[in-house]
């Protein structure tokens, strides 16, 4: 269990990683809004998480 739970931390950090990289600030902005609203149940902390995310991945329009 301790291995899994090792596995796992690493991969969420990893992961925070990639979306500062990629997306800079406003990614791990959008990530912890997203992560906070799942975590205390808040559906508008939470959609605003995934607001900030989608118009990352979506990017400006051309």
């Amino acid at each position: 269990m301790p291995a899994l739970a090792l596995l796992s931390a690493a991969f969420v950090v990893a992961f925070e990683q990639l979306v500062q990289w990629k997306y800079g600030p406003a990614g791990i902005i959008g990530l912890i809004l997203l992560t906070v609203g799942i975590k205390a149940k808040s559906p508008a902390v939470s959609s605003a998480g995934a607001v900030v995310l989608a118009l990352l991945m979506a990017g400006p329009a051309r």
